[in-house]
């Protein structure tokens, strides 16, 4: 949404960032170096719970798993928020790694990582146009749906 600013973007979607999420283990959630800013796994997360859980192909399906991948972008943005100040220092998305719980069977990766993708589209325009990766695994932290890394350009 060109025009505004990625938190009045959100408001206007009728999206609320989560609370940051602290990081389970021994990394932290968001490393800036330079004008680039890398950004640790994130899972669906929303009041410290896991929201989306299970395995696409396996009781969940593209639908659902499109709904988790966009959770999880929001639990990036917010994490991105929370060390930048303000979502508008993010200049780009350079590169999204999505991983997806998915069954061995399960063949639409691609489009479940369209839920976090579509996402910073419509936040960002041009500016989110971004590489990427979908990838399906056989299980993630926690039994969460979707796990999502991203690489972004910062001013």
């Amino acid at each position: 949404m060109t025009g505004s600013t990625p938190e009045q973007a959100l408001e206007a979607l009728g999206l609320v960032l989560p609370e940051p999420f602290p990081p389970a283990a021994s990394y932290v959630a968001v490393r800036v170096d330079g004008s680039v800013a890398h950004v640790s796994g994130h899972g669906p997360m929303r009041d410290g719970q896991a929201v989306f859980t299970g395995r696409l192909g396996a009781g969940l399906d593209v639908a659902t798993g499109q709904q988790a991948a966009e959770l999880t972008m929001l639990n990036v943005l917010a994490s991105l928020k929370a060390e930048l100040g303000e979502l508008s220092r993010v200049t780009g998305f350079l590169k999204l790694l999505v991983l997806v719980n998915a069954a061995p069977e399960f063949q639409l990766h691609h489009l479940v990582a369209n839920g976090a993708s579509d996402l910073v589209l419509r936040l960002y325009g041009p500016a989110a146009v971004h590489a990427r990766s979908a990838i399906g695994v056989a299980s993630l932290p926690m039994g969460i749906a979707t796990e999502i890394e991203a690489v972004v350009r910062i001013d």
